[in-house]
């Protein structure tokens, strides 16, 4: 994906940003070491008890001693408590030449940007740092800039393998020969599947919907940048303000895990209702714990718990084949990508 920043990070946040890349990769050398003193006492998948926490209480008994445990979790801290600090701080660090060029991106267009000074923030959003990020999306006025270029884009794409927006494209080829014209995305962000929708379906009218004003900001950018006509406002995904059988496809990338069980169904209703019929509706989330093994679970809900991801559990035990059904869909798949277990995609479609 085309990069937004017009010149290389400076010295001092490029260190930074560096030094966290590397702590990301030591701490899964020391996951390895932790894993054979698992073994070593004879803890697996099939000897730990089924509930989570149960299993938790079981893990911190036999990891109690274990200095490489101890020390991935003093790493995972500092990573997910600091990474959002320290990209503020590269951001601040070269604000004076990039904002010039960011507010002539806002005002090029020819996407629109629908901010509500009105909007009520949901009690699920208000207040969160998702992620542990300091101050949560709102808090630095040019958070998507920062989240997409310096976090997602230098952080996340160097310790997560594979080509990561290549998998939002191919996420989309669940949707064999369907060709929508008019788009709707739910959770849009910063714009990352905005662009692979753009991309794979470059006839399609696009509208994206997010509560963050500084993550539609940069997504705005991205679309100018490309000469995209993107409609972005400002809303809850699961009260949107347009008419019912407005769009052919609604979709979001990885949201259901930052939203509570209930708004995760309200999303899958409102879609439906925004949907023409026999229009299709295509979410990826986490990857749900049926798909994982006893040691998976422990791995994937800790990592949550300590990595700020409150409705994690949630998400990750929600029937979305159900979810789907009780919305009134038909036509129901969930699984993961090509064989495997991330992302985890539900795709369906509405009646008629």
């Amino acid at each position: 994906m085309p990069s937004l920043n017009p010149q290389p990070m400076r010295q001092s946040g490029r260190a930074a940003m560096d030094f966290m890349a590397a702590l990301g990769e030591a701490s899964r050398l020391l996951g390895a070491a932790f894993n054979k003193e698992l073994a070593d006492a004879g803890i697996t998948a099939d000897t730990l008890p089924d509930d989570v926490e149960d299993a938790d209480a079981v893990m911190k008994s036999a990891l109690k001693d274990s200095r490489a445990y101890k020390m991935q979790l003093f790493f995972g801290d500092h990573l997910s408590s600091q990474m959002g600090q320290i990209a503020r701080d590269a951001f601040d660090e070269q604000a004076d030449d990039l904002m010039p060029k960011l507010k002539e991106l806002e005002a090029k267009g020819p996407a629109k940007l629908h901010a509500d000074p009105d909007l009520k923030m949901p009690a699920y959003y208000d207040g969160v740092w998702f992620h542990r990020t300091t101050g949560g999306w709102d808090g630095h006025p040019e958070m998507g800039f920062v989240h997409s270029e310096f976090i997602h884009k230098t952080f996340v794409n160097k310790n997560f393998g594979g080509d990561i927006f290549g998998q939002r494209r191919a996420v989309l080829g669940r949707l064999g020969d369907f060709k929508p014209k008019r788009i709707c995305e739910f959770g849009t962000s910063s714009g990352h599947f905005t662009v692979a929708l753009q991309q794979v379906f470059p006839e399609a009218k696009i509208t994206g919907v997010e509560l963050a004003l500084p993550m539609l900001k940069e997504a705005q950018r991205v679309a100018n940048a490309n000469g995209w006509d993107w409609d972005l406002y400002q809303a809850a995904a699961e009260n949107t303000p347009f008419e019912d059988e407005s769009f052919d496809l609604v979709g979001s990338y990885i949201v259901l895990h930052e939203i509570p069980a209930d708004i995760a169904r309200a999303h899958f209703a409102e879609a439906f209702r925004l949907l023409a019929p026999g229009g299709r509706v295509i979410m990826t989330d986490v990857t749900p714990y049926k798909a994982l093994d006893k040691m998976g679970r422990w791995r994937a809900d800790s990592l949550a718990q300590r990595t700020g991801e409150p409705w994690w559990r949630e998400a990750a035990t929600l029937d979305l084949t159900q979810t789907a059904k009780d919305a009134g869909f038909v036509d129901i798949e969930e699984g993961g990508l090509d064989g495997k277990i991330y992302p985890w995609i539900i795709n369906a479609r509405k009646p008629g």
